[in-house]
């Protein structure tokens, strides 16, 4: 008799874990097709919905593979994991690859996908580290203002690039992404001038003046944050000129 099954599936133990992390004691998985809990795995190269059953004495999950009387046995993850002998191949095949709960409810414990995850995690914490070593003090800023706001114009030069190292480790892909964001470094720039009074913003949040004569330079869009929005309005060629002459004021 035929068993359903890839060709590159390999006979070994495997081990099952529970993908929430507050695992009961015990858990019981269902086992068998019903109304109230169906469990049908559509087979691409037939058309067909197979219905599934784990007996304990059949060598398939798959009903219509199965010969005889079926002795139905039950799933049950322990302290949130099944152990699952290599001999036991109608629960391995059932769990790796047909239960509906399947990457759900539970997920096949593999060391080699967990180890290529750690790697490319610890690789990307490297890139990140690297990249705030080498930033200077003014961009550091920039970044870390998205993520702390003003509290940041009260830090000296060490707490910055401290805090700075601190986010890129623990957040490695979010502090790329700023990093390589050109907007950050105006957007900084626009707050550090409000707080030098060199320009306002108005108390509605959408209006951008000169401190001096309150002279109006910018609407900010609807519903858009105001610091974003300025930062794309000193790329016009209106804005350019109003940037040129906050940095020197800045300076």
């Amino acid at each position: 008799m035929k068993i359903t099954k890839p060709k590159n599936w390999e006979i070994k133990d495997r081990v099952y874990v529970l993908n929430n992390e507050a695992a009961p004691v015990a858990l019981v998985i269902s086992s068998k097709h019903s109304r109230r809990k169906p469990m049908l795995w559509f087979d691409e190269e037939t058309g067909v919905q197979r219905e599934l059953r784990y007996a304990t004495n059949q060598n398939s999950p798959i009903v219509d593979e199965q010969r005889g009387q079926a002795t139905l046995g039950h799933i049950v993850f322990r302290n949130g994991q099944l152990n699952v002998p290599k001999e036991n191949q109608a629960l391995q095949l059932m769990l790796s690859l047909y239960h509906p709960k399947r990457n759900i409810t539970y997920s096949e414990f593999e060391p080699q996908v967990i180890a290529d995850n750690q790697v490319d995690w610890i690789e990307l914490e490297i890139e990140a580290l690297n990249l705030a070593q080498s930033l200077d003090i003014d961009a550091a800023e920039a970044i870390l203002r998205v993520e702390q706001g003003s509290k940041v114009s009260k830090m000296s030069s060490k707490e910055i690039k401290r805090d700075l190292l601190v986010y890129a480790r623990n957040n490695p892909q979010a502090f790329i992404e700023l990093a390589e964001d050109d907007n950050v470094q105006l957007r900084n720039i626009g707050v550090k001038a409000v707080e030098a009074n060199i320009i306002k913003l108005a108390d509605n949040n959408r209006v951008f003046k000169w401190a001096s004569n309150g002279r109006k330079l910018f609407t900010v869009p609807f519903e858009e944050q105001p610091y974003s929005a300025l930062a794309a309005w000193f790329k016009t060629d209106e804005g350019v000129e109003v940037f040129n002459a906050i940095e020197k004021k800045l300076n």
